[in-house]
Order: C-alpha cells, then structure tokens, then sequence
C-alpha cells in the first residue's frame, strides 16, 4: 500500500445532519491533478484495487483520495445509496482536492456509478474526467442479478460488509430498521427495501431503481468519461447494459473486456494508453491524458 495520510471532510444532510466523510490521502509534491478513488458496495479506501489505484496514480504523476462513502469507515452515523453524489462532491470542493488543478473520479462498481452520476450533475472547471470499472449502470437489473446469478460466497462477503457498516451506525445514530432484522437480510433487494428507501426517503425498491440509475442520465454526462465493461460479468449483465451504452453521448468512451468477472478484469487490459497494462495503470493515464 502506498504511503497516505488520514483525510477528512464535512458536510450538511437534510436527515441525519452532520456527516464526516475520511479517507486515505496520498500526496505527491507538486502534483497539479489528483484522482479521487471510489469503492465499490461493501468495499472500502484499502480494499485491493483501490490501493493498486493509488500506486497507479503516483506512479502516473498525480496525487490520490481514496474515498470511504459515509459510513464504509465504520465511524459513521449515516450509510451511502448508488445515487448519493453529495459525499463526491464535498470530496471534490474539500481543501485537499480543491488545491489541485485538475480533478479526475475513478470509480468501482457501486463507486463507479456514483461517479457517472456525479459526471452529469457537476462538470465545474476542476473536474476534468471520471471512470468507471464495470458500474451497473441499470439499479434493478444488477440487484436482481446480484440475488440470483452471483455465486452465494460473494453474496454473503458483500452483505456482510454490509451488514456489519449498519451495526457499527446503529451504537450512533438511529437506523431505520432494527439491527436484528438487517441481520437476516439475504440479498440485496432485501437490504435496499429495508435500509436505503427508509433512509433516503424513496418510495419503494422500484422507485430507487429507477429515480437514481445512471443509464438514463449518460447523455447528460459533461466532461469525459470511460466505462469499463466485461462480457461475462455476473453483476453486470452485459446485454442489459449495452443498449445504453451504445446510445450514450460523445463524452463517453466505452471499453468491453472479454475476459475477466466483476472488477476483476485481467491484468493484460489495455486502453491503449502508454502505461503499464491492467486496469487502473491504464484507466489512470486514460483520466490524466484528458
């Protein structure tokens, strides 16, 4: 893991307040871009990739945030949704990041899709790309993929984390629904009806999916962005993502993997860029080249 010093952040919600964001800062001296590294559901800023994404960076010239969702830190009073960009941008307007000039967004998964969401609300003058490494771009379609084609070992690992992030709220602050009952949450369908509608004041399951799936903004995305994608990937279903993606504007660029699951694509990736192969190598001098 490359060197990092603690990071922290705050910001006003309308429900729970004040809300402290933390993470994982990795100054370079002299470095006028940073990219701010999002986890994906259930991961956090030292989770593998997000510190292969940090090394990628320095290694490219920037510096690197990598960012905990509120509550991913399990020092929180509050959890995150898929939707929830208002934790990207108090990172983006935060000192530390503000100070550079140019301002790039690598996300994963969950984080991904935060990311393109936050690419079609806020193209100010320092944020300058975003990626997003295999983001499910259509809410229900991957939870319903999540329930019923992920392998049962990764389910649980995920809703695990889960679970555990919302036992550590509840010694805090409120939750929505009893700890006991989280606990026997089964799928993610199941967490989202009885821990994210409640919190975030959405109708229902159905209402969330829809009100706040990136797909349906990607035209309105305003500075470059990459998506990653892999064919055979179990969250992702790629034929149910690929109509958007075929018909999304000119900011967005679009690579498929034919090889490799969700997020763990081969180590052999190339975008094309002048870089050591893999993913976040490439994807990082993908974002700094824009």
């Amino acid at each position: 893991e490359p060197a990092w010093e603690p990071w922290e952040t705050r910001l006003s919600d309308p429900v729970s307040g004040e809300v402290r964001l933390t993470g994982r800062l990795s100054r370079l001296p002299g470095a006028r871009s940073i990219v701010v590294v999002v986890h994906g559901l259930g991961g956090t800023p030292f989770t593998p990739y997000s510190n292969r994404a940090a090394s990628a960076c320095l290694a490219a010239g920037a510096s690197c945030l990598r960012l905990a969702l509120r509550g991913a830190d399990r020092e929180g009073t509050d959890f995150y949704h898929a939707g929830l960009t208002r934790d990207l941008v108090a990172a983006l307007e935060s000192p530390e990041v503000s100070a550079h000039e140019r301002v790039h967004f690598l996300g994963y998964s969950l984080g991904g899709h935060v990311t393109l969401r936050l690419a079609s609300e806020e193209a100010g003058r320092s944020l300058r790309s975003v990626a997003a490494v295999c983001p499910p771009l259509d809410l229900a379609l991957s939870a319903r993929a999540f329930d019923e084609e992920v392998a049962w070992a990764y389910r649980r690992y995920v809703l695990d984390s889960l679970k555990e992030l919302y036992m550590e709220i509840a010694k805090r602050a409120p939750v929505p629904t009893p700890v006991e009952r989280v606990a026997r949450v089964r799928g993610l369908r199941e967490w989202d009806e009885l821990t994210v509608v409640p919190r975030h004041g959405f109708e229902s399951v159905a209402q969330y999916h829809a009100s706040q799936s990136a797909a349906h903004v990607l035209d309105e995305v305003g500075v470059p962005a990459l998506v990653v994608a892999a064919d055979e990937d179990p969250v992702v279903p790629a034929e149910g993502v690929r109509p958007y993606l075929e018909a999304a504007g000119a900011k967005l660029t679009v690579h498929w993997s034919r090889r490799g699951g969700h997020v763990g694509l081969p180590w052999s990736l190339d975008l094309g860029q002048t870089a050591p192969l893999g993913v976040e190598p490439q994807a990082v001098a993908w974002l700094l080249d824009r």
